[in-house]
Protein backbone atom coordinates (compact mmCIF):
# COMPACT_ATOMS: atom_id res chain seq x y z
CA UNK A 1 0.00 0.00 0.00
CA UNK A 2 1.54 3.51 -0.72
CA UNK A 3 -0.78 6.57 0.65
CA UNK A 4 -4.29 6.06 1.74
CA UNK A 5 -7.51 8.03 3.13
CA UNK A 6 -10.76 8.20 4.07
CA UNK A 7 -12.56 10.79 3.79
CA UNK A 8 -15.34 11.96 5.50
CA UNK A 9 -18.18 13.46 3.50
CA UNK A 10 -21.30 15.73 3.67
CA UNK A 11 -23.51 16.14 0.76
CA UNK A 12 -26.05 18.41 -0.58
CA UNK A 13 -29.59 16.72 0.84
CA UNK A 14 -30.76 13.66 -0.88
CA UNK A 15 -27.61 13.36 -3.32
CA UNK A 16 -25.85 11.27 -0.84
CA UNK A 17 -26.59 7.82 -3.01
CA UNK A 18 -25.53 10.08 -6.35
CA UNK A 19 -22.18 10.90 -4.73
CA UNK A 20 -21.45 7.31 -4.00
CA UNK A 21 -22.49 6.45 -7.30
CA UNK A 22 -19.76 9.25 -9.00
CA UNK A 23 -17.03 8.43 -6.55
CA UNK A 24 -17.05 4.15 -6.79
CA UNK A 25 -16.50 5.50 -10.69
CA UNK A 26 -13.14 6.64 -9.37
CA UNK A 27 -9.96 4.27 -9.79
CA UNK A 28 -8.65 5.17 -6.98
CA UNK A 29 -11.48 4.96 -4.90
CA UNK A 30 -11.98 1.15 -3.14
CA UNK A 31 -14.70 2.22 -0.73
CA UNK A 32 -17.99 4.48 -1.06
CA UNK A 33 -20.94 4.16 1.29
CA UNK A 34 -24.08 6.18 2.85
CA UNK A 35 -23.54 6.46 6.39
CA UNK A 36 -25.16 7.44 9.00
CA UNK A 37 -24.32 10.29 12.21
CA UNK A 38 -22.31 13.56 11.46
CA UNK A 39 -21.34 12.70 7.66
CA UNK A 40 -23.75 11.46 4.50
CA UNK A 41 -21.14 9.42 3.24
CA UNK A 42 -17.44 7.41 3.88
CA UNK A 43 -14.89 6.67 1.25
CA UNK A 44 -11.88 5.20 1.33
CA UNK A 45 -8.46 5.82 -1.58
CA UNK A 46 -5.93 5.19 -2.45
CA UNK A 47 -2.55 6.71 -3.74
CA UNK A 48 1.20 5.54 -4.47
CA UNK A 49 2.47 8.93 -2.23
CA UNK A 50 1.49 11.69 -0.55
CA UNK A 51 1.28 13.70 -3.63
CA UNK A 52 -0.73 11.20 -5.51
CA UNK A 53 -3.16 11.32 -2.92
CA UNK A 54 -3.44 14.82 -2.80
CA UNK A 55 -4.53 14.90 -6.33
CA UNK A 56 -6.87 12.88 -5.75
CA UNK A 57 -8.73 14.35 -3.09
CA UNK A 58 -8.22 17.55 -5.09
CA UNK A 59 -9.03 16.69 -8.38
CA UNK A 60 -11.35 13.51 -8.51
CA UNK A 61 -13.03 13.13 -4.95
CA UNK A 62 -13.78 16.72 -4.28
CA UNK A 63 -15.18 17.51 -7.70
CA UNK A 64 -18.13 15.24 -7.66
CA UNK A 65 -21.14 16.87 -7.71
CA UNK A 66 -23.12 16.75 -4.39
CA UNK A 67 -20.00 17.19 -2.14
CA UNK A 68 -20.03 20.65 -0.13
CA UNK A 69 -17.46 19.27 3.06
CA UNK A 70 -14.85 16.72 3.31
CA UNK A 71 -12.87 15.76 6.19
CA UNK A 72 -9.70 13.61 5.29
CA UNK A 73 -8.40 11.04 7.35
CA UNK A 74 -4.84 9.41 6.22
CA UNK A 75 -4.85 5.86 7.04
CA UNK A 76 -1.40 5.09 9.00
CA UNK A 77 -0.01 1.47 8.53
CA UNK A 78 1.21 0.91 12.09
CA UNK A 79 2.73 -2.45 11.71
CA UNK A 80 5.72 -2.26 10.42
Amino acid sequence: MGVAAYLLINTATGKEQTVVESLKQINSVKHAHVTTGLHDVICYAEGKDLNDIKSIIINDIRGVEGIQRTVTCLALDVSE
